[in-house]
């Protein structure tokens, strides 16, 4: 195993460049929907409940998609990546264009690409850290927050310009297809996808387990803010569209910045001490964010949650690969994408029930009790080491 110069930042860049664009893609994409939602549920005429029901079939699309992902990405190879980020752009124009009747199918487009693309990205770096010898996981997770920022940064002043929901997302759709060009490496295969033959060795044990665990917490409180911030901006604190997308705007932009700081420390702190700390202090901004007054006492519960929760799931990830066996490593994480991700698919739906029956404060004072289970999985992850 080699190892990464620290002191190379554009050299570990260049190497880790197509899952980065994978990232970036995929975090350009939500951030677009996340900051186009209030116009999207202004276009289909429902409210909070019925618009959680109408996203359900997203984490019906994407928990198949990760089931068969491993298989996917096996038979594509190389291709398999860029393929997958094509494939997720183009699912991204869809919802923008469609009745009431058919969002739920374009939902689902998404959903699958997603899932796809997010079992073949973490397992690519997860891959690219062991043969560097240098963590990654942080790095690539901060594209993606800076990939959300920038979209819902750009779609605030879309939506400010008059833009509608079909153009803004047909618009984004298209600049995702030039991620997907970024993605394409000469040697991008991804070994050990592919189920092993041998029973024993096909058992992943608890580690996936564990660690998609403490990924589906920190997913489903990223996505109490992504999905329902803009509409709590706008609609319980009576903040502007322009005020309203800069609610996820602020949240992936403090957890990019975090992560690139997370990318300099993790192997300078104890990876469950990491883990505990995230979850203290995203809870606290999640319930700062649930008593705000104002969209300003909002952005400051954002900021402290995105500093907290930016940790969390590249160290649990970053954990997967490094506890699962070598020949099971890529599957392992694969196992923990698919249960991480049932909260970020399965999340906004269930929160958009809770804002619509609670309103949407109580749906963030859920988010922060969510968070106090990281206390007793990171143990438990941490007795899995053999």
């Amino acid at each position: 195993m080699t190892h990464a110069d620290p002191m190379r930042p554009i050299a570990t860049l260049t190497v880790a460049r197509p899952a980065l664009a994978a990232f970036l893609t995929m975090g350009l994409l939500w951030g677009t929907f996340a900051a186009i939602l209030p116009d999207l549920k202004t276009m289909l005429g429902v409210d909070e409940t019925r618009l959680g029901l109408l996203v359900f079939a997203t984490p019906v699309a994407a928990m198949a998609a990760m089931l068969a992902a491993p298989m996917i990405g096996a038979s594509l190879g190389r291709a398999a990546l860029p393929v997958a980020v094509g494939l997720m752009a183009a699912a991204f124009a869809l919802p923008g264009q469609a009745a009431v009747w058919l969002f739920p199918v374009a939902m689902a487009a998404c959903g699958a690409a997603t899932g796809l693309t997010d079992v073949l990205m973490n397992a690519r770096v997860a891959a690219m850290e062991t043969r560097r010898g240098t963590p990654l996981m942080n790095l690539a997770h901060a594209a993606y927050s800076f990939g959300y920022a920038g979209a819902a940064f750009s779609v605030g002043g879309l939506r400010a310009a008059g833009w509608g929901p079909e153009a803004v997302m047909a618009l984004m759709a298209g600049v995702g297809l030039l991620g997907a060009l970024a993605a394409i490496e000469r040697d991008g295969r991804i070994d050990g996808l592919a189920r092993p033959k041998d029973r024993v060795a096909a058992r992943l044990g608890m580690v996936p387990v564990i660690g998609g665990g403490i990924v589906l917490i920190a997913f489903m409180t990223e996505n109490a803010a992504e999905y329902w911030s803009a509409l709590h901006i706008e609609q319980t604190l009576g903040g502007s569209p322009a005020e309203g997308s800069g609610g996820p705007a602020v949240l992936a932009l403090t957890m990019g910045l975090a992560r690139l700081v997370g990318q300099g420390i993790a192997s300078r702190i104890n990876p469950f001490h990491l883990l505990k700390g995230g979850a203290l202090i995203a809870a606290v901004g999640a319930l700062i964010a649930s008593q705000a007054m104002t969209p300003a006492m909002a952005y400051a519960g954002f900021i402290v949650m995105g500093i907290g929760a930016s940790v969390i799931a590249p160290t649990a990830f970053s954990l997967v690969g490094q506890y699962a066996p070598d020949a099971a490593r890529a599957r392992a994480v694969a196992r923990a994408t698919l249960l991480g991700y049932f909260g970020y698919f399965v999340g906004p739906p269930l929160l958009g029930l809770i804002a619509g029956s609670f309103g949407l404060r109580m749906a963030f004072v859920f988010a922060a009790c969510l968070l106090a289970l990281i206390f007793v999985l990171a143990p438990l992850l941490a007795r899995q080491r053999t």
